[in-house]
């Protein structure tokens, strides 16, 4: 396990899209081998997503071979409503890059047969080789996606009631007003998030502190659902300085002391420019009479 301390959320924002960018492009994604990226939603990934967008208007990264799966999506909200996460998901980066609509799979909340929705979801991930990839968020009460508290940590995709903690966090994107906020979503598992080749969650500022401290200094706990990434054998924490507000200075000082071998992840920082330079040498004839 990996824990990226940075000073800032927006530096922590920018380490977490370098590595993002930094892995599609070493992976050397194409027509018959795709690149599958697990996505979140909420406020915490949006500094990521406006990144890698930069990365993408500057020539440096293409998402034409990527495929997404996002997290979750609530129930029962029109996917065309602001807030769904279809909407977010467009609205914030999907339509600033060049992914094909249909490389982007997000949950139906709206689907008639709920369950039926989240085993076809789950059949989906297997059929495009499994996530390479999964990028998540926490809320303050630990949870990813939505494995509230108590959820269990081999969960699969499936129907999921919001908690209360979760309704109040999430009132702020419905005009303050808990009668908006919807009461269940459908959401990835534990279980899936886990199967994942490689883990990276963001947490950043003081109010996600406890949460990173049961993730990192305390032991597995289905009532902090985050914390069963300690297992996972490739997870790298990403956070700002606020969000180990809670850990032990011995913690932070033990992590700190490694920024030097983490940051090769990120330095060099590559780009599809120097692929394709590469291979228009490689296809040049050599020099003959």
């Amino acid at each position: 396990m990996k824990l990226i301390i940075l000073d800032h959320y927006s530096q922590a924002s920018e380490w977490a899209a370098k590595y993002i960018r930094n892995r599609i492009i070493q992976f050397n994604p194409g027509p018959e081998k795709y690149f599958t990226l697990g996505l979140p939603t909420g406020s915490t990934p949006l500094g990521c997503y406006k990144k890698l967008i930069e990365y993408y208007k500057n020539g440096d990264l293409s998402f034409k071979y990527v495929k997404t799966f996002n997290m979750d999506e609530y129930v029962g909200l029109p996917r065309d409503h602001p807030e769904s996460y279809h909407s977010f998901m467009w609205n914030n980066f999907f339509k600033h890059i060049d992914i094909h609509p249909e490389n982007t799979y997000i949950l139906d909340g709206n689907a008639v047969d709920l369950q039926a929705e989240c085993d076809a979801f789950e059949e989906k991930i297997k059929a495009a080789g499994g996530i390479e990839l999964f990028v998540g968020g926490i809320g303050p009460d630990g949870h990813i996606a939505f494995n509230e508290p108590g959820s269990s940590l081999v969960s699969r995709t499936r129907v999921k009631t919001l908690a209360m903690d979760t309704i109040l966090a999430n009132a702020r994107f419905f005009d303050g007003e808990l009668t908006k906020v919807p009461t269940m979503a459908l959401t990835v598992g534990v279980g899936t998030v886990m199967d994942a080749r490689e883990v990276m969650i963001l947490i950043t500022g003081a109010h996600k502190a406890f949460a990173l401290y049961k993730a990192i200094e305390e032991g597995v706990n289905h009532m902090w659902t985050v914390s069963a990434f300690q297992q996972h054998p490739r997870t790298v924490f990403v956070c700002d300085e606020d969000a180990t507000l809670e850990l032990k200075v011995k913690t932070v000082k033990y992590f700190k002391g490694l920024m030097l071998v983490h940051n090769k992840l990120v330095d060099p920082l590559y780009s599809i420019k120097e692929k394709e330079t590469e291979k228009s040498q490689s296809s040049k004839k050599p020099y003959s009479d």
